[in-house]
């Protein structure tokens, strides 16, 4: 699966973007999908995960009621809607195929961890300016 994520940007903090993450050559359908993200200096750092239906979703606790993941299976898209962004919200996000079962557990467990991804794309730059 060949991802391709776009939307990022300059924004001043405070400000918006959503950024989208679609295949190129194939479909998104079963699979859950991760958004990452990495910062200069930093470790990649998991941001949010939906599953394929899109009834589940996990936020790190950073961005719980800024961000908001979402998908469009008729249009093998998947988004993440960012608000209130913050200058410590720099990076380059990067979105993620992984295995549904891997990463939402029948057991209620969200396991959106990198290692269980299989597919990446090569990211989009967001930067927030103070």
């Amino acid at each position: 699966v060949q991802l391709v994520e776009s939307g990022g940007g300059l924004v001043q903090a405070g400000g918006s973007l959503r950024l989208s993450c679609t295949a190129s050559r194939s479909s998104l359908d079963g699979y859950a999908i991760g958004w990452f993200r990495q910062a200069p200096g930093k470790e990649r750092e998991g941001v949010s995960c939906i599953n394929s239906s899109g009834s589940r979703a996990s936020y790190v606790d950073s961005v719980k009621g800024r961000f908001t993941v979402s998908r469009d299976n008729a249009k093998n898209t998947v988004y993440l809607q960012m608000n209130s962004l913050k200058p410590e919200d720099t990076a380059v996000y990067h979105c993620a195929t992984g295995t549904e079962l891997k990463i939402f557990w029948p057991s209620g467990v969200d396991a959106c961890d990198a290692w269980r991804f299989d597919s990446w794309g090569q990211g989009t730059q967001v930067t927030v300016s103070s």
